[in-house]
């Protein structure tokens, strides 16, 4: 989990802001959350076979509101953040080609 944590650390230290730096981040939390999610999985289902149901009913809530931050996350992802950090990354494309093409040298315009 520390990893994990020093992960979205690097992302934010490394990269300035823009939506693909939002993108890694959202990234990044999700692989926390599917940490989580497996450990509550886990947890719940050795409390199950225990014969602990009220840990397992505990925990089995825990779980289902990990999957729907985990939902959020992909939501926001999916709908808004990959969509601005694709177009950002297909504007900046044509600069870096125009560079590569013209030695690093910018053109004139006119």
């Amino acid at each position: 989990m520390q990893g994990l944590l020093e992960e979205g650390e690097d992302i934010i230290s490394e990269f300035p802001e823009s939506p693909a730096r939002d993108a890694a981040l959202i990234a990044a939390a999700q692989k926390v959350e599917h940490y989580e999610m497996a450990a509550y999985g886990s947890a719940r289902t050795f409390a199950k076979i225990l014969g602990q149901d009220e840990a397992a009913e505990m925990l089995e809530e825990t779980l289902e509101e990990e999957k729907a931050a985990d939902e959020k996350l992909t939501e926001i992802a999916e709908s808004v953040i990959n969509v601005e950090a694709a177009k950002s990354q297909q504007e900046e494309q044509p600069i870096a080609l125009s560079k590569k093409r013209s030695g690093g040298r910018q053109r004139a315009a006119g």
